[in-house]
């Protein structure tokens, strides 16, 4: 196949991803458009940057879970989106993830080729300024609360400044423009809800952890949602 050997190398660990059962070296090597002896060198040079590759000739391979992507493997689009997302976390989330996508922006940057290495400081990619409204939730308590599936109970404050407290399943947040939407199930209302964050007055953890998983009512909730 064309491409630099990076390009190739990537290929052939995205094929074997693909793959839950051993493939022989014939096949890899068909369908990489690469000849045996290339695919064996392949092989070997994905083993020595730690890939955990089983099999051998005749056998066929198979890749165990676990191995990590080498970041000099990444072309120079994926390194411009990854800055772009990046900085969009830093600007529009809450501190503590802010944080967190600075510090992995670093840590990729420190891993990275001199001539990668130098795309992060050298993109042109901008995230803008931008108007989001004055935050009254905790963003990182409610971020807990999905990862972990917890009831919490929430004092929200709807359009005609009205106060209800309920319990709440969150199950997803979604950054608009100027807001924060907490997508949830509402025991009070017994459906599913969208509460902005800068309305909810107060948030308390109430210890439950709510019945069902989180991706199955997340599944629920987008065949609701027009047009699904």
């Amino acid at each position: 196949m064309a491409g630099s050997r990076s390009e190739r190398l990537l290929a052939l660990l995205q094929a074997l991803r693909s793959r839950r059962y051993p493939v022989s070296g014939d096949e890899l090597a068909r369908d990489l458009g690469v000849s045996l002896r290339t695919l064996y060198r392949d092989i070997a040079s994905l083993r020595a940057q730690g890939a955990a590759i089983e099999g051998e000739a005749g056998v066929g391979y198979v890749l165990r879970p676990g191995f990590l992507l080498p970041p000099m493997m990444f072309s120079q689009e994926e390194i411009e989106a990854l800055v772009l997302g990046s900085r969009w976390v830093e600007k529009v989330s809450d501190p503590k993830l802010s944080s967190a996508a600075s510090q992995a922006l670093a840590k990729i940057a420190a891993v990275l080729p001199q001539s990668l290495s130098e795309t992060i400081d050298e993109t042109a990619l901008i995230v803008g300024p931008r108007a989001v409204a004055e935050e009254t939730a905790d963003i990182a308590a409610l971020r807990s609360a999905i990862r972990a599936e917890k009831v919490l109970e929430i004092d929200y404050r709807d359009e005609r400044d009205q106060v209800t407290t309920r319990a709440v399943w969150p199950i997803g947040l979604a950054y608009f423009e100027r807001v924060r939407i907490v997508v949830a199930w509402c025991e009070m209302r017994r459906d599913f809800r969208h509460f902005r964050t800068d309305r909810i007055a107060a948030l308390n953890e109430t210890g439950r952890r709510y019945p069902r998983r989180r991706a199955v009512l997340l599944d629920e909730w987008r065949r609701q949602l027009p047009g699904a």
